[in-house]
Formats: C-alpha cells, structure tokens, sequence
C-alpha cells in the first residue's frame, strides 16, 4: 500500500521533469538559432571530431575528398561551413570572394594548412608559417624563380623529358602519372639539391610518397596508421637533407671548386655572405627552415606538376584538334631551333597556345582544388558572419567551372583564353 500511494508522487515528478527539460531544450535550440543566424548554413557534425570522419571517408572513396565539398556545396549553397579536425572551416565558391579574400588588400587573411600537415612538411615551411615568418621565408625563395634559376629547370627538365621519352619507344605499357613523376621528382631534387643519384633518388622518393599519403590520412599517430609512416618518412628525409647541408658547408669551407647551380647554394651563399647587414642576419635562415622547405618544394612541385601534366595528356587525346594545332605550333618551333640540344626559357615565349592549352588543362583539372586562409580577424562574407580564427576554402574547382564565369565549363577549349589577361 504505501508503494502505491507513492505511485501519484512519482508521476507528477516525472511530469515536472519532463517539463523542465523541454523548456530548457527549447531555450537550447532557440539561442543556438540566434547564434547561428547569423553565420553561414551548414553543420559542425559530431562533439570534437566534427564531420573529420565523413571528410576522411570521402578521401578514402572512388570519388575522392572533393566530393565533401561538392556535395555540401549543392546541399547548402556557394557558402557553407563545417568543422574539420576540431577547427571550423568556411568555403566559398564565388569569384567575388575568391578576389578578396585572395587579393588580401584588407590584411585580414593569411596562409593556413590543417596542422596535422605541420608536423609532415614542418611548421618552419611556407604552408605553416605565420603571416610575418612567411614574409621573411618568401623573400629569402625568390631566388628560385629568378629568371637565371627558371632558365636552368627549363634545361633540366627539357632534357629528362628528351631522356624519357627516348625510353617509352620501346616499351608495350607506359603509366604516364607514375612515369611523369618520376621526372618531376628528378627534376626538382636536380633544382634544388642537385642530387642525381639513382639509388639514392628512389629511396628519397619513396620517403617522400609516404609523407604524401599522410598529408590525407586521419592524423593518428600509431605504429600501424599512414600517419605514423608519413611522420617516420619525414625524419629520414630530413636526416638525408642535414647530410647534404652539412656537406656542401664543408665544400664550401674547404673552397672545393665543384660550385652547384641549385637552390640550397644560393641560400648558402647568401647566409655565408659576409657583406650582409645586421638586419639580414636577423632573419638568417636556420637548417631547419632550409629542410622543411626543401621538403615542401620537392612534395609541390612533384606532384602537382605530374598530376597537372597527366591531366593535359587526357585532355589532348580527347580533343584531336586541340591536339593538331599544338602539334603544329610545336613542329614550327622545332624547325626555328633545331640548332639547340634542348629547350631555352626564351622559347616559351613562342608557344602562345600551348600557353593557352596550359591554362585550359588547369581550369579543368583543377589540380589544386581549394585554396586555404586564416582568418585574422572578424569579418562579414557573403552576407554571414566569419569569425576570427575560422579557416576560410576559396573552392576554384566550382570558380572553374561555373556556367556564369566560364561558356560551356566542360568543354576542353584553349581558345577561350584569346582574349583573356
């Protein structure tokens, strides 16, 4: 009896329980309504992981990652966030933004890659930087792309295609990516290091294949995971970098006459260089920085430029006529320096449309397809709130083919760049 008399009790408790969780559910949802009406639609996922794993899944998916972010593109709109690896990410997809953001006049973005890539590439590299570290990193590269150095890697790489080709001739199956970088390897290891031994070379190789794939494996670092590899990979090919630093200091001591037109002299040089200012030596570059961005121009000129040149093969054996007219602007070229071994930065010059054929095959191939910021402070996108500290994605695959910037953005067509600048 006194169990049953306890019975009303209990309901009614039960009932001002009930009662008092849905008010304070429905105070929860309308201030999460009031504090995201302002920002842009989309979803955070999970508690701490956000929507890391779907990202994951997609990476892991005939598909690939980019599918993520179409499909929340066509699902939310040109500006959408999700949170990926514990941070919040923004993408957007309108040229308007890509401009500002990109163009960065207002200073209130800069250069930011997901840490988890730091502890691959280094957090000294030109992806990991800080906005001012970056500055002092970027004017201390220009050398690699002055005219004398890009006269060089156009006779490098000219002739290890030359040397290739020569190769393909007699064999029944060629696999164009898995051929096209091991040229691009060589011929940023010769550019940078001047390292050309082949044993050495494939063992280089393969370390940095590793780093490669875990710069998209979930970041877990145990013994079994592409993570871990990526991150052993990355020790063994700093200690190869260190060997080669130490020793070319020493040639250098030594006053060794073997002088090499590479990238890693000219930062040696100019840090040895005894004429510079204090101001100069302020900023002096240490090994590390010289490793980690070494590393980082192996990994991006590597594989970017054979993924963009399998690419442009594709798209020429589609488009026979495309293919003619290269065909002949090449042959007329030819013709004007058959008296050279090999190609000069001069020349391409004369290749206005493989110029244009160039720029098609990266418009659709799109090789790199979104572009990361960091946001340094609060600001407004497309009409949505962006806070500081979120990450911001220009997306320049959907840019590159929207039917509103580019006619017929399928179409493989180099012409549509005559009258462009």
């Amino acid at each position: 009896m006194d169990h049953l008399s306890l019975c009303p009790l209990v309901v009614l408790l039960l009932c001002l329980v009930i009662l008092a969780l849905s008010k304070i559910f429905k105070t929860v949802i309308q201030d999460q309504k009031k504090s995201t009406a302002d920002i842009p639609p989309g979803s955070h996922g999970f508690p701490v992981v956000g929507e890391t794993l779907q990202f994951m899944l997609s990476v892991n998916s005939g598909k690939g990652f980019y599918e993520f972010v179409r499909s929340r593109r066509i699902r939310y709109g040109s500006c959408f966030r999700t949170s990926l690896f514990g941070e919040t990410h923004v993408f957007l997809s309108t040229t308007e933004s890509a401009r500002a953001v990109l163009n960065n006049e207002s200073g209130m973005f800069t250069k930011r890659y997901i840490k988890s890539i730091a502890a691959l590439v280094g957090d000294r590299s030109l992806l990991c930087a800080s906005q001012h570290h970056h500055k002092i990193l970027r004017s201390r590269f220009i050398n690699l792309f002055s005219k004398k150095s890009t006269a060089l890697m156009v006779r490098h790489f000219d002739e290890l295609v030359v040397d290739a080709l020569s190769g393909w001739e007699h064999r029944g199956t060629v696999v164009l990516l898995t051929d096209l970088l091991q040229i691009t390897f060589k011929a940023m290891c010769k550019m940078l290091i001047s390292l050309e031994n082949e044993e050495e070379l494939g063992s280089l190789q393969r370390d940095v294949g590793f780093v490669c794939e875990a710069m998209l494996a979930f970041p877990l670092n145990l013994p079994w995971t592409r993570f871990h590899k990526g991150i052993m990979a990355r020790g063994r090919v700093m200690e190869v970098l260190e060997k080669i630093i130490r020793e070319r200091r020493n040639e250098t001591n030594s006053h060794n006459n073997n002088y090499r037109e590479d990238f890693l002299q000219q930062l040696l040089a100019v840090d040895s260089d005894g004429s510079a200012s204090s101001s100069d030596h302020s900023t002096k570059l240490t090994d590390a920085e010289i490793k980690d961005n070494i590393l980082t121009m192996i990994i991006a000129g590597q594989d970017t430029t054979a993924s963009a040149l399998t690419w442009m093969v594709k798209y020429l054996g589609e488009n026979q006529k495309v293919l003619n007219i290269l065909i002949e602007e090449q042959t007329q070229l030819a013709k004007q320096a058959s008296h050279k071994p090999f190609l000069e930065l001069d020349d391409l010059t004369e290749m206005t449309y493989a110029s244009k054929m160039v720029k098609e095959s990266l418009r659709m191939a799109s090789v790199v397809p979104w572009f990361p910021r960091l946001v340094l402070q609060d600001c407004e996108m497309e009409g949505y709130k962006i806070n500081k500290g979120w990450n911001i994605n220009i997306d320049a695959r959907s840019i590159h083919l929207d039917p509103n910037v580019y006619s017929e953005p399928h179409k493989f067509n180099p012409s549509r760049f005559d009258v462009r600048t």
